[in-house]
């Protein structure tokens, strides 16, 4: 008898959840099924999955073969690294405790990561539901530190620009004296006009 670990699906439609069960392969998608592991819920934002790692484990050395998405869904939740683990106990690579421990430590970042997960979701829907409502989001104000060699690179900046406004300043000068010479020249042309 092949045994199968998959995805038996209910809910209604377009709104479907699954159970992940153990099954014989031979039994309907819905049907029959042998033990019950844990739920899916791919419509929830991160998608819900609760397992029982023990029972999955437990099923995967007795032989059972994961579908595809059953087989991601153990990866997941770290059943299939489990295995990977007692396999090197069983080789002697490592003590039970030494992969206990590392699978411990294994688990609690993945928790720690899905919690921040969870979180940051939730930061979004509130910042949504406040967008709607009207009320204006609070903005944080970030403080920019300038590195002193900005600070440096600006002030000679600064100096280049300074001596650029004195530049313009001495140009109006010249100008001015521009204009006197024109006068002299066109009182010139119009003494011409009168002698002729």
């Amino acid at each position: 008898m092949s045994v199968k670990m998959r995805l038996q699906r209910k809910g209604r439609k377009k709104r479907p959840f699954y159970h992940i069960v153990v099954a014989d392969a031979r039994a309907p998608r819905d049907g029959r099924f042998i033990e019950k592991l844990g739920v899916y819920n791919p419509m929830t934002v991160p998608a819900t999955i609760e397992l029982d790692r023990e029972k999955a484990y437990d099923w995967l050395t007795k032989g059972a073969q994961p579908t595809d998405t059953v087989r991601a869904i153990l990866r997941f939740k770290g059943v299939l690294y489990k295995k990977h683990l007692m396999r090197g106990v069983k080789k002697g690579a490592m003590s039970i405790e030494e992969a206990e421990a590392k699978f411990a430590e294994w688990v609690g970042a993945k928790d720690a990561k899905i919690e921040a997960r969870k979180a940051k979701v939730a930061e979004e829907q509130a910042a949504y539901h406040a967008m709607i409502s009207g009320t204006p989001p609070v903005i944080k104000e970030e403080v920019v530190e300038i590195p002193p060699v900005e600070i440096a690179e600006d002030s000679a900046a600064e100096e280049v620009e300074a001596a650029a406004e004195e530049a313009t300043a001495e140009a109006p000068a010249e100008e001015e004296a521009a204009p006197a010479v024109e006068e002299t020249t066109e009182e010139s042309t119009e003494e011409e006009k009168e002698d002729a």
